[in-house]
């Protein structure tokens, strides 16, 4: 049972619906396989991202793109930008070398009350307002979730 609320970042969405290889959709899958989606929330620019990715890489039409995103919106909790996330973000930014984009989702997590982000393009283990991004794609990353999930 989760503990705590975990963030989803759109890799883990767009390998889950297939985009890339199967190898990383069947992690994906055993990875979102053991979440509470009770407990689980999905930044805005995240679901954004998915539509991006859906529809640019995966050649799928914006209706069935649309679809899939409403989809994975209904099941978790949707985490908004604020105008403080935004901020946060900038700092973030400049201060630890992230694109803007990903730090806009880790800010959002953060001001959420996230205790993990699960994604594979970030600094994995990295820790920022309480916020651990986690690789869960990874052996290590996979653990550290199984033990957050205890």
């Amino acid at each position: 049972m989760i503990k705590q609320k975990i963030a989803l970042d759109s890799n883990i969405l767009s390998y889950a619906e297939g985009i890339n290889d199967p190898d990383r959709q069947r992690l994906a899958h055993a990875c979102i396989a053991q979440l509470d989606f009770a407990k689980v929330a999905i930044p805005i620019q995240a679901l954004g991202e998915l539509y991006r990715v859906l529809v640019r890489k995966g050649g799928y039409t914006s209706s069935l793109a649309r679809e899939i995103v409403m989809q994975w919106r209904d099941l978790s909790q949707v985490l908004e930008t604020t105008e403080t996330a935004f901020q946060a973000a900038m700092n973030l930014a400049v201060e630890h070398h992230f694109q803007i984009w990903d730090a806009i989702i880790l800010a959002v997590c953060a001001e959420s009350g996230c205790t993990c982000l699960l994604s594979e393009d970030m600094q994995a283990g990295f820790v920022w307002r309480g916020v651990e991004i986690i690789n869960p794609l990874t052996a290590t990353g996979m653990e550290r979730l199984q033990a957050l999930l205890r």
